[in-house]
């Protein structure tokens, strides 16, 4: 089973430490791409417009100047990286043992500048989002979408993609078995949409079975939730409330 997590925005920032090393991040696959990107945005964030470029406030210009740094700036493991309310309500640090050995196996971070990371990766903190335009490149997710399908399909096997991820970073990839695609849908605002998929993630780790379907993954978290499942032409649909 994969659990695919969106990014976040605010970033944890280190001092001091050891750059990234491309080659040892996850699925290596990607690094010719990841190594396109990161270029490109250290090209964009250099610009006087960088942050219109990016579609970032005024006020976030030294975020956008440290993407010209990133190669040489301290890295940070991915399970620390991001943060605000979905990681928020993860809470990686307080799971119990066996549920962050489930965490590192099964959870996987949609990224627009490094299509996809496992919490073991150790990255610097940049800020891109898929909704960008990188000069050169054109919209973001297509730029993943041919290099991810082959890595992220042969990860996710047979089992379950359970998707929590926004529409953005969805159209990057698409699971090839879509009967085997659940998407996590949460009617409400945006910020308890992010606080209950944070809850969700967190409640799939710490569970002890392994669902194989997604009447057994909806039977999982129907004991903290109140859930909906529904079968549609492009998987399945799991309406998960509180």
């Amino acid at each position: 089973m994969l659990v695919l997590l969106p990014p976040s925005e605010s970033k944890h920032v280190r001092t001091r430490g050891r750059p990234m090393d491309l080659g040892s991040l996850s699925w290596p696959e990607l690094t010719t791409t990841r190594e396109r990107l990161l270029d490109a945005l250290a090209e964009a964030s250099s610009r006087p417009d960088a942050v219109e470029l990016l579609k970032v406030s005024p006020g976030l210009g030294e975020e956008v100047a440290r993407n010209t740094r990133l190669r040489t700036a301290p890295a940070v493991p991915v399970a620390e990286l991001y943060t605000g309310v979905l990681y928020d309500a993860l809470s990686l640090a307080t799971l119990s043992s066996a549920g962050r050995r489930r965490a590192t196996r099964t959870l996987v971070v949609a990224s627009a500048l490094h299509g996809a990371l496992r919490l073991g990766d150790r990255v610097s903190p940049y800020r891109l989002s898929m909704s960008a335009r990188l000069p050169g490149l054109g919209p973001l997710a297509a730029c993943w979408r041919p290099v991810l399908g082959p890595v992220l399909d042969a990860a996710a096997g047979d089992g379950l993609v359970v998707d929590c991820r926004s529409g953005s970073y969805a159209a990057a990839w698409t699971p090839a078995r879509t009967e085997r695609w659940v998407r996590v849908e949460v009617p409400g605002a945006t910020h308890l949409a992010k606080h209950t998929r944070g809850l969700v993630a967190r409640a799939l780790c710490e569970h002890p079975g392994r669902p194989r379907g997604a009447e057994q993954l909806a039977d999982a978290l129907a004991g903290e939730f109140t859930v909906a499942l529904q079968r549609t032409a492009k998987g399945w649909a799991l309406q998960v409330g509180r």
